[in-house]
C-alpha cells in the first residue's frame, strides 16, 4: 500500500505552496502595494476639505473627462479592430503574415516618448496625414482626437493578444455545425464564435483602458498640454511633483486608483457572471 500511495503522489518542479505563496505575497507586497499603501497613506494626511478642493478643482475635473473618455473610446476602438487583426492572423494565410504578427507588439517595446514623438510629427497640421485632416476641418495632433490617437496605439496589442490564442483553439467544426444547420455567417459569428470569445475580449478591452488611463509619455507630446482642453490627469500630477506638492499629486492619484479599481471590480464580476451563465447554458 505504501508503494502504491507513492506512485499515485504528485510531485511539484517548484516548492510547495507555502513557500510559493510567500515569494508571491512578498514579491507582491514590496513591488505593488507597498507603493500603492504609500499613496493611501499620504493622501489620508491632508483635511477631507482640502482633500474634495484638489480633487474637485476645475482644471481637474476636465482632465478627468478627458482621461477617462478618451481611454474609454480608444480601448472600444481597439476592442473592435483588435478583434479583427486577431481574426485576420489566425484564420488567414498571406505573405508577410509574421512580420505583421510582430509588428502589433511594437507598441510594447517602442518607448512611449518616441511613439509620442512621431505620433505627434504625423498628425501635426503639416504632418503626412494631419495636412490631409486639416483640409477638411480636422485637427488631429493639440486635440482631444490626438489624445485617442496615442492611447489607441499603445492599447491595441492588449486586444490582439488576449483574442488571438482563443481564436486558435476554437474549433472550426462549430461553425461548419452552425453553417449545415441553416446560420448565416453573421449568425454563426454572433451566436457561436463571440460567446467564446467575449471573455478574452473584455479582458483585452480591461486592460487596454487600464494601460490608456495611466499613459502618460505617449500623450504629453501630441496633447499640446491647453488647461481645461488637452490636459491628460497624469500631466497634472507631475505638474503637482514638479511643484513639491506631493500631497496633492497623491490626492489625485489616490482618485485614478480607486476610480481604476473599481472599473476593474466590475468588468471582472462582468467576466464571472458571462462564464458562469456560459457554463449554465
Amino acid at each position: 500500500m505504501a508503494i502504491k500511495s507513492l506512485s499515485f503522489k504528485k510531485h511539484s518542479i517548484l516548492p510547495g505552496f507555502g513557500l510559493t505563496m510567500g515569494f508571491t505575497m512578498m514579491y507582491l507586497g514590496l513591488l505593488v502595494l507597498l507603493p500603492l499603501s504609500t499613496i493611501i497613506i499620504k493622501t489620508a494626511g491632508i483635511g477631507w476639505s482640502q482633500l474634495w478642493d484638489i480633487v474637485t478643482a476645475p482644471r481637474l475635473v476636465a482632465s478627468y473627462k478627458l482621461s477617462f473618455g478618451a481611454s474609454l473610446i480608444a480601448a472600444l476602438i481597439n476592442a473592435v479592430f483588435g478583434l479583427l487583426v486577431a481574426w485576420v492572423l489566425v484564420r488567414y494565410t498571406f505573405p508577410g503574415k509574421r512580420i505583421i504578427d510582430g509588428l502589433v507588439d511594437l507598441p510594447f517595446a517602442l518607448p512611449t516618448a518616441v511613439a509620442g514623438i512621431t505620433l505627434t510629427t504625423l498628425y501635426a497640421p503639416n504632418g503626412w496625414i494631419g495636412k490631409y485632416l486639416s483640409l477638411i476641418g480636422v485637427k488631429g495632433a493639440y486635440s482631444p482626437l490626438g489624445v485617442v490617437i496615442a492611447l489607441t496605439f499603445i492599447g491595441l496589442p492588449f486586444v490582439v493578444r488576449m483574442v488571438q490564442p482563443v481564436l486558435q483553439t476554437l474549433d472550426r467544426e462549430v461553425e461548419e455545425a452552425a453553417a449545415s444547420l441553416g446560420a448565416t455567417r453573421f449568425q454563426a459569428f454572433t451566436k457561436v464564435i463571440l460567446p467564446e470569445l467575449f471573455p478574452a475580449l473584455l479582458t483585452g478591452f480591461a486592460l487596454a483602458f487600464a494601460r490608456a488611463l495611466g499613459e502618460y509619455g505617449s500623450v504629453v507630446f501630441i496633447s499640446g498640454n491647453m488647461p481645461m482642453q488637452t490636459e491628460i490627469t497624469p500631466l497634472l500630477i507631475m505638474t503637482k511633483l514638479e511643484q513639491f506638492d506631493y500631497a496633492g499629486a497623491s490626492a489625485i492619484a489616490a482618485v485614478m486608483l480607486i476610480a481604476s479599481f473599481v472599473l476593474l471590480f466590475l468588468i471582472n464580476l462582468l467576466q464571472w457572471w458571462q462564464s458562469h451563465r456560459h457554463q449554465e447554458i
